[in-house]
């Protein structure tokens, strides 16, 4: 049974429509045939990934979204740290609602889970199109 966990780290924040989310998740995974498995998103500040950007990844660049694979094959596990002021100020600069950003960069996550890189402009592209197809799945 797969387990979706939404966690603070420093900030006070609370994901609304939880439930419809673990769904939504759990239908973009599919798309891509996958299981989620064990899966904790970690909200936090700048600051916060920052800090693990630097001690983990050696960057010292702010970011919005950390992923750490522990997957096994098809079976999605990790943790997903999610800046919220990267997201809130990616939404401002694209004209987008903080909503719609926060569940791009959130299935963002799980694609690299999933196995996909988005290191050239021609994985970022495809990147960028699996993330719109998975965008359509919450509107149904």
């Amino acid at each position: 049974m797969a387990v979706v966990e939404f966690l603070s780290a420093d900030l006070n924040f609370k994901l609304p429509e939880i439930k419809k989310t673990r769904e939504w998740l759990g239908a973009c995974a599919k798309r891509e045939k996958c299981t989620l498995e064990l899966i904790q998103y970690i909200f936090c500040s700048d600051q916060y990934l920052l800090a693990i950007n630097r001690d983990y990844l050696k960057h010292d660049t702010l970011t919005d979204i950390i992923t750490f694979d522990y997957s096994n094959g098809r079976h999605l596990e990790g943790e997903i740290y999610i800046s919220l002021e990267r997201v809130r100020e990616n939404a401002r600069q694209y004209g987008v609602l903080f909503s719609d950003e926060l569940r791009r960069v959130m299935v963002h996550g799980v694609l690299h889970l999933a196995g996909h890189s988005d290191k050239s402009a021609r994985e970022k592209a495809q990147m960028r199109k699996r993330e719109d197809a998975c965008l359509s799945l919450w509107k149904k």
